[in-house]
């Protein structure tokens, strides 16, 4: 079969809603972050999606309604989407397109605040509370074949911060085998107390808008986001040319010191792409700013790659929106070919001396026929994928 075509996206983080506020963000580097006001946490600084605050399901779906879903809906209702969702499945039929969709919150805020308004005499959860269509972890894939009207196979992936792009290759291989003949990819992460609380328990929460490879580095600012790609088998656009993963295993929270997950995930990228180090533009780092992520990931690109492929992290934009942030930075990968813009890392005063790679500071413009995305997970998970034209 052909490289996989993504025929439509849609994405919204904290730095705007659609392709295009996102890209003028990137363009003019402004970023999205502000101090943490949410879930009376105010650790470090947070990328919030304000308009998820009081977005409305439709009354349809209203039993899905939680910040995660409401996540997805504002992204399906954005750039068009639904409307190419719809095209597809007249061409292919509602039981034909699948749905694969990556998370690592699902909805448990609305567990959180469920817990907090529970009987004070017996401890029992309000009636209201609906478990299956909110946290549970199916319910994001649930809801998105719900709102577009799709009957093919779903499933929700869960590999912590690569999730959402890990369901680049589960789509890739269904289709290949015949099971649909296009799949909804994507996903969404959205905030939440235990996962704000959760880093900070870790050290891991810098007390300044994320620096991303600078020497100074001191940790993540967590952001949330949704975003979904139709892919198809044909079609003009932007291609998945390679994908490679792995899962090296090597601690619960902490990367691999040699960075050997990530190196087979890259060279894996370029294997099945029948692509040399040469021929890839820029990469998208992972880069979440804390010290062992970054430097790992250094390692592994210069590795890989050498020192002469330009390369940043747009996590000083949007945060680290986790289970979404394979999508998020995906789109932006395919805004980088469209547009022709290598976005240059934020909020860096002085890159880390000890890196090798070629980490550039300040936006270029030029041509960009290929990018790599690295998507790494707690658990050693590791996920490359490259982008470029169709072929």
């Amino acid at each position: 079969m052909d490289r996989p075509v993504l025929t439509a996206t849609t994405i919204i983080s904290a730095i705007g809603r659609g392709s295009a506020m996102t890209l003028e963000a990137l363009r003019s580097r402004r970023h999205g972050l502000r101090p943490c006001d949410f879930a009376n946490v105010t650790d470090g600084y947070i990328g919030r999606v304000a308009a998820a605050d009081a977005h409305a399901l439709p009354p349809a779906l209203a039993h899905f309604d939680c910040r995660n879903n409401r996540l997805a809906d504002l992204a399906i209702r954005t750039d068009d989407f639904a409307r190419a969702v719809m095209a597809a499945r007249d061409r292919y039929g509602p039981g034909r397109i699948a749905v694969i969709l990556g998370t690592s919150t699902s909805g448990v805020r609305a567990t959180e605040e469920a817990y907090r308004a529970r009987d004070p005499d017996t401890g029992m959860l309000p009636a209201a509370f609906d478990y299956t269509h909110t946290h549970d972890m199916f319910s994001l894939a649930h809801f998105v074949r719900s709102a577009l009207e799709l009957r093919g196979p779903a499933m929700v992936i869960s590999t912590a911060c690569a999730s959402s792009a890990q369901t680049f290759i589960d789509a890739h291989h269904l289709m290949e085998s015949g099971e649909c003949d296009a799949a909804v990819v994507g996903g969404a992460d959205s905030l939440c107390g235990m996962t704000l609380r959760g880093f900070a328990s870790l050290e891991l929460i810098s007390p300044v808008p994320c620096r991303p490879c600078d020497t100074d580095r001191a940790g993540i600012s967590i952001g949330e986001a949704a975003g979904f790609a139709l892919l198809e088998q044909t079609g003009d656009g932007i291609a998945l040319l390679g994908w490679g993963t792995s899962c090296d295993g090597y601690h619960m929270s902490a990367p691999h010191p040699q960075a050997a997950g990530a190196i087979t995930a890259m060279r894996g990228a370029l294997t099945s792409g029948g692509l040399e180090a040469a021929d890839i533009d820029y990469v998208n780092l992972h880069g979440t700013g804390t010290r062992a992520n970054d430097a790992m990931e250094d390692q592994a690109v210069a590795t890989v790659l050498g020192n002469a492929t330009a390369c940043s992290s747009t996590k000083g934009w949007t945060g680290h929106t986790l289970g979404a942030s394979g999508i998020l930075e995906v789109v932006i990968g395919a805004l980088c070919i469209r547009h022709g813009l290598l976005p240059g890392c934020l909020n860096v005063t002085t890159l880390d001396p000890s890196f090798r790679s070629r980490v550039i500071l300040h936006n270029e413009e030029r041509p960009v026929r290929t990018v790599m995305s690295n998507a790494f997970g707690f658990g050693g998970i590791n996920c490359s994928l490259i982008l470029g034209a169709a072929r």
